[in-house]
């Protein structure tokens, strides 16, 4: 799965928003059926996302689609109208346990089949927005088609109903649950997805609680505006400067290593196998977006 870092929703009902998405900068765009669509526009939402995926994925924008959900399931005719080769995936919203996945998974299965599309091709982005799929984080992310999970904690949302904490700008309230996402997300080999920031004008806000996920451990986040995108992927992008430092660390390990050493001092730290590994990684996701840029 290629990196995320960040994600912007897009109202489905907005179709003169639809040719400004290659502008915005977002790794990934989330075409959005549910929560930002008023009732008596889902099915014109429906049927103006189904019709705009492709286009999109042809100038190389990443599409998911938020679907609706029912007191009995997931919107069947959503699944229907989006599921198509080019999508790259579905965000399901408001999961209650694996099981919502489980049967999802069938559904959409069916459906890849009848479209004669590859059994499998469809991933799944979970947000988890109830205590109960918070609580069971791990289990939903090693679902075989789920390459993400979204541990969103705005405020007076879903998951501030449901788990019933008071939100703050700061935040510790809300440490545990992200932290807990994140630890699943990563056990489970998969992306943690943090987010989101709803004042979206306050772009000081948004960078001081983007800096907090990312020192957590969250790889992106959800966003709501497109101003607010170049913050989120400044905030989850190495800076030139660690880029840089990266580059020197691995060469004085070389170096060492060339003599004999397999452990070093480096600007007065201790370094060995581990911390270069660290290094390489982070240069290696560094490059995947200079690539696709």
């Amino acid at each position: 799965m290629k990196p995320i870092r960040s994600m912007l929703f897009v109202p489905g009902s907005k179709e003169n928003w639809f040719n400004k998405i290659p502008q915005y900068d977002s790794d990934t765009i989330i075409l959005d059926l549910e929560d930002s669509v008023p009732n008596n526009l889902k099915e014109k939402a429906r049927k103006s996302v189904a019709q705009v995926i492709s286009p999109l994925v042809s100038e190389n924008q990443r599409i998911y689609v938020r679907i609706n959900r029912g007191p009995y399931g997931f919107d069947i005719e959503d699944l229907e109208a989006i599921i198509q080769p080019e999508l790259e995936g579905i965000v399901l919203p408001k999961l209650n346990g694996p099981e919502d996945v489980d049967t999802l998974s069938s559904i959409v299965s069916e459906i890849e089949h009848k479209k004669n599309i590859k059994i499998g091709t469809t991933k799944f982005i979970a947000t988890l927005e109830t205590a109960r799929s918070i609580y069971l984080a791990y289990e939903i992310g090693i679902k075989d088609r789920v390459v993400a999970l979204a541990g969103v904690s705005p405020a007076n949302g879903d998951v501030a109903r449901s788990v019933g904490y008071q939100w703050t700008k700061e935040g510790l309230e809300r440490i545990y649950i992200r932290s807990h996402v994140v630890l699943a997300a990563r056990a489970a080999e998969i992306i943690p997805i943090g987010g989101l920031w709803q004042d979206v004008h306050d772009l000081r806000g948004l960078k001081e609680a983007a800096t907090i996920n990312r020192q957590l451990g969250f790889a992106g986040e959800m966003i709501v505006h497109p101003s607010n995108v170049p913050v989120i992927n400044k905030v989850y992008s190495p800076s030139e400067q660690e880029i840089a430092r990266y580059k020197k660390m691995i060469e004085t390990f070389e170096t060492a290593l060339s003599e004999g050493a397999g452990a070093v001092l480096f600007e007065g730290e201790h370094i060995d196998y581990a911390h270069v590994n660290t290094a390489r990684q982070m240069l290696k996701f560094a490059d995947s977006f200079k690539e696709t840029s």
